[in-house]
């Protein structure tokens, strides 16, 4: 493997680490501040919200500008907003709606780094390990599932919110260091006589023109939004059912992470399916079933398990995605065709995450109230109490997730897209 790819991956895992313990810190706070699902649901709304708008344009300026320095200020931008966040907290000033402001930040600047990374890859690593590439890129995200929240739990009681956030802006310096030592290839320029309309809207006419691309798209975006409907009450459904455990939550995303890095793993050195297709709607049907078994769930004593399985199908699903794309698009195109797809799944689980917690808060949870409507019917198989709503929704969310798998099967456009070249071990 690249070695410049290794020394980003290395600056992007330790970076994110410091998110993950930042993040579980102030879900804990916000969910003893307000017990709302809503209130953590509207998080991931704001996050996603920021993003639409820099999509918008994200592509043409990852197209365009040095890939190294966004990423850098990425990183610097999220790392101003820790800090922000923690002075705030010593000043005894922090509200709920501060981190609305945060996760806008976050999310608008994140979306270009985001970006910025993902394209970098294709220039970096061979197209026959594509697939083992974005596998590791999965194993940043589990690998730091799984230390972030033990971390954080360990020293959230010793150094408290002001300690983390500090552990946080030292692991963003190390991201950013990382970068500032190493050369990213960058695209020439397109010598064309687009329009900056044309140029905004290549994306969309580039993956419509294309029906094989366009029912990849459908089928993606389909599996993130119930997927997203579902995660916006993951939290607050496990601190509502465990009687806001921190250990819950804690032992989850680590269960998390481990069946992610497992899988990352696995798929690493194993290079992926030849046909990727499906190796993604394997993964879509995998994912839906494990967490349909953790919605059912009603201690850590399923949660675990049921996690671990239901992450180990991500590096799959999406690393088959991600490589099928960067195979059907040039190098020099993939940051505006990545956006336009990032857009429109950014749209939908925006929505996805608006509608999560009123829908739970308002509707499902005094619905599986004792001897309410639902509870009636739905009460022997889920249980009852707080928190039970939410894991109604989760459960259907889940369910319709492998529903989008097996439904992949039938879409003919999907069948003859995402055939690999041979892998250089011999692995197909």
């Amino acid at each position: 493997m690249n070695r410049i790819f290794l020394q980003i991956w290395f600056g992007q895992l330790i970076s994110t680490i410091g998110s993950y313990m930042t993040d579980f810190a102030l879900t804990l706070w916000a969910w003893e501040m307000t017990g709302s699902a809503t209130a953590l649901a509207l998080v991931s709304f704001f996050s996603q919200l920021a993003r639409i708008p820099i999509t918008l344009v994200a592509g043409l300026i990852v197209d365009r500008f040095n890939r190294k320095r966004l990423m850098m200020l990425g990183d610097g931008v999220a790392a101003l907003a820790t800090v922000g966040i923690a002075l705030l907290y010593l000043a005894d000033s922090l509200h709920i709606w501060h981190l609305y402001v945060a996760a806008t930040l976050n999310g608008g600047f994140g979306q270009v780094q985001s970006l910025a990374y993902q394209t970098s890859i294709s220039t970096l690593v061979p197209p026959a390990q594509l697939t083992r590439a974005n596998s590791m890129n999965s194993a940043v995200h589990y690998g730091a599932a799984i230390f972030g929240p033990a971390i954080a739990g360990v020293l959230y009681p010793l150094v408290g919110l002001l300690g983390i956030a500090g552990i946080d802006v030292v692991s963003f310096g190390v991201a950013i260091a990382t970068l500032l030592l190493c050369h990213i290839p960058q695209p020439p320029p397109r010598a064309d006589l687009e329009t900056r309309f044309a140029k905004l809207t290549f994306g969309f006419r580039e993956v419509w023109r294309q029906p094989r691309l366009r029912a990849l798209l459908l089928i993606s975006t389909l599996f993130w939004f119930f997927h997203d409907l579902g995660g916006a009450v993951y939290d607050p459904m496990i601190l509502a059912r465990s009687g806001g455990s921190a250990a819950a939550l804690a032992s989850t995303a680590s269960a998390a992470g481990i069946g992610g890095v497992v899988g990352a793993i696995g798929l690493s050195i194993w290079g992926g399916p030849r046909r990727r297709m499906r190796g993604m709607l394997a993964g879509f049907i995998g994912a839906g079933l494990s967490k349909t078994v953790f919605g059912l769930g009603r201690s850590p004593h399923i949660w675990v398990p049921a996690q671990f399985c239901s992450s180990l199908n991500f590096p799959l699903l999406g690393s088959s995605e991600t490589a099928t794309w960067m195979t059907q698009i040039a190098p020099a195109q993939q940051g505006r065709v990545f956006a336009a797809n990032a857009l429109v799944q950014q749209i939908v689980g925006a929505g996805a995450a608006l509608m999560a917690g009123p829908l739970a808060d308002r509707i499902l949870e005094p619905a599986m109230a004792p001897k309410a409507s639902l509870a009636r019917i739905f009460g022997d198989l889920i249980g009852t109490g707080p928190g039970i709503g939410m894991a109604l929704l989760y459960v259907a969310c889940a369910l319709a997730m492998a529903g989008v798998g097996l439904g992949g099967y039938w879409m003919p456009n999907l069948s003859t897209l995402g055939v690999s070249p041979s892998q250089p071990n011999g692995s197909t």
